[in-house]
């Protein structure tokens, strides 16, 4: 197979007009989303747990296995068994980090080829790909394919390297255009850096992480706390399937732009009942705990366990915020009492006890898992 030749930016073929409804709708979807980020007063940490399903979610698309609970465990010192299962929580990890490291850079400069390079340097940090010239842009031909696939039988070569450069300049010069429609803009973003594959690993997680991002600098969201994997995993194939379309086939490109603002309807309305469940849960909590305990501290402690839900005994120790580790660990025996925290691993010598609130982490799953 011959290397893609993508089309450069903007495309003169997008057909307005059968757009037009799904453009509304996924606005007002993500305006309905975002207006519930802003009524929360700390919406970074009561939706923590979000972040953290976003980068499992889009890690599993690229064939990682590790779970929502096997992260937050491994958080908490509680290791996985298999070796291959550590390595996928690295990946993850790594994608929270390079998540917040793109949020704040965007707070103070734009968007940049040299911003995505540092992403893609925190993604590959440490895990498999590393050695796939991270944090830099390709200088060797990449293909697509099942594991072991040679060129020949490749489902997609992406441009060449030589190209490459001038492909991603386009690029980044289309991204900070001003266009008709931002949410369009974003899928055509999103579905060139997929076809441009300018790295040697991580694209397709990187990819989807642009995002939020785009969503954030835009000013569509107050916070990068948007995200798709869910749906896209779930529409696998058909997402794909539309890519690898793409500047192949005549109306390929109303087709994909389709499908993702379809994609952002959806999603958008998935995140915002999860959202608001995690409040109402929040609210909840708050009430029943402060019976329970009748303490000052009792805010500051769901505010702790609702950043981190999976955590040792030992996590509250020392902060400025808490009282003494006697009256911390009286507090949760009470939650434990009462049901709210549940034993994941017993204590057992210096090994301390880990405890979860597993209605949250439910809540994130979608099923009891704790």
């Amino acid at each position: 197979m011959k290397p893609f030749t993508p089309q450069t930016l903007p495309l003169s073929e997008v057909n307005w007009e059968p757009l037009i409804p799904l453009i509304a709708a996924a606005n007002r979807s993500l305006a309905y989303y975002d207006g519930i980020l802003q009524g929360v007063a700390n919406s970074q940490l009561l939706l923590s747990p979000m972040t953290t399903q976003e980068a499992v979610l889009s890690s599993r698309i690229e064939g990682t296995q590790a779970t929502l609970g096997d992260v937050l465990k491994f958080e908490a010192g509680e290791m996985p068994i298999e070796l291959e299962r550590k390595e996928d929580i690295f990946e993850i990890r790594n994608y929270q980090r390079a998540l917040r490291l793109g949020e704040d850079e965007l707070k103070t400069r734009p968007f940049s080829l040299n911003l995505l390079k540092r992403l893609h340097g925190v993604l590959l940090d440490s895990v498999r790909g590393r050695n796939m010239a991270r944090g830099e842009f390709r200088n060797f031909q990449n293909w697509i394919g099942a594991p072991g696939t040679p060129i020949e039988k490749a489902e997609f070569v992406p441009p060449a390297p030589e190209h490459l450069i001038f492909y991603l300049d386009n690029w980044e010069k289309y991204y900070h255009l001003s266009r008709p429609d931002a949410l369009v803009q974003l899928a055509v973003v999103h579905a060139q850096f997929e076809i441009i594959h300018p790295f040697g690993d991580g694209n397709g997680r990187l990819g989807r992480m642009l995002i939020p991002l785009f969503l954030f600098e835009k000013g569509i969201l107050s916070r990068p706390l948007f995200y798709l994997s869910a749906y896209l995993e779930a529409n696998r194939e058909s997402y794909i399937g539309r890519l690898r379309l793409l500047g192949q086939q005549q109306g390929a490109w109303n087709d994909w732009i389709t499908f993702f603002l379809t994609a952002t309807v959806e999603q958008a309305k998935l995140n915002s009942e999860k959202a608001r469940a995690m409040i109402e849960l929040y609210t909840d909590l708050k009430g029943r705990i402060l019976n329970l305990t009748h303490s000052q501290f009792a805010v500051p402690l769901l505010d702790l366990i609702f950043a981190r839900p999976i955590f040792q005994t030992s996590y509250f120790k020392g902060r400025p915020e808490m009282p003494s580790y006697p009256m911390i660990a009286t507090l949760l025996s009470r939650l434990k009492t009462a049901g709210i925290l549940k034993v994941v691993r017993e204590g057992s010598g210096r090994r301390p006890q880990i405890l979860a609130l597993s209605e949250l982490i439910n809540l994130c799953e979608g099923r009891k898992v704790i």
